[in-house]
């Protein structure tokens, strides 16, 4: 026990520094652009060598999607803390309230918006909503029992909830504006996810 203590701790200090570079990344880049900041540039705001971002990340514009890991985990998290036996939607529904309350996720989301024009940003961002959804079929998969191979209630599920968070809050912040407006962002994920619940496949044995 007393030699996986010190792991432990190198662990949360490698998710310090991951978490420090990703966000000096996003930060510098929706405030100067993409091509105006360099690596080193983020690794002096993040108070580490140029050579530590390279542990982390293969590119600048990586770690300005990095946030959407975070997003992944709160969501995954909060998917899999719901009881077993109550609906998978609903499930679901509770573990975007989660994403959308989380203090951070707001502001990641606005960074990247200012973002979204980048052809490069873009790839990678789009990468990064394929793993949300990958890494959350995972959990639909274990919380169901189905196989995806056969049946493809838990890929579905996932891609629906990701693009209904999407959706809300792009909906929620406006076309053009960046105020938050009425009506709340937890009640647009809710309607969101209402309109694919209506037409979502049941899993098989499984209440929806």
């Amino acid at each position: 026990m007393a030699e996986q203590a010190p792991q432990g701790r190198r662990e949360r200090k490698k998710a310090a520094t991951r978490a420090a570079l990703a966000s000096a990344a996003l930060r510098l880049c929706s405030e100067h652009g993409v091509d105006q900041v360099t690596v080193e540039q983020i690794a002096d705001a993040a108070d580490v060598a140029p050579r530590t971002f390279f542990n982390y990340f293969t590119s600048k514009e990586e770690a300005v999607v990095a946030g959407n890991a975070v997003t992944a985990e709160i969501l995954v998290d909060a998917f899999t803390g719901r009881p077993a036996d109550e609906p998978v939607t609903e499930s679901l529904r509770h573990a975007l309230h989660a994403v959308v309350t989380d203090p951070g996720y707001l502001d990641r989301f606005m960074r990247l918006r200012a973002l979204r024009t980048h052809p490069a940003v873009v790839a990678h961002h789009m990468a990064a909503y394929g793993a949300q959804e990958r890494e959350l079929a995972a959990a639909v998969v274990a919380r169901t029992g189905t196989d995806p191979a056969s049946d493809m209630f838990p890929t579905l599920a996932a891609a629906a909830t990701v693009t209904a968070l999407r959706v809300a809050v792009q909906h929620w912040l406006g076309d053009h504006g960046t105020d938050p407006r009425e009506p709340e962002l937890t009640q647009l994920v809710d309607e969101a996810m209402a309109v694919f619940e209506a037409g979502l496949p049941a899993a098989t044995g499984v209440p929806v």
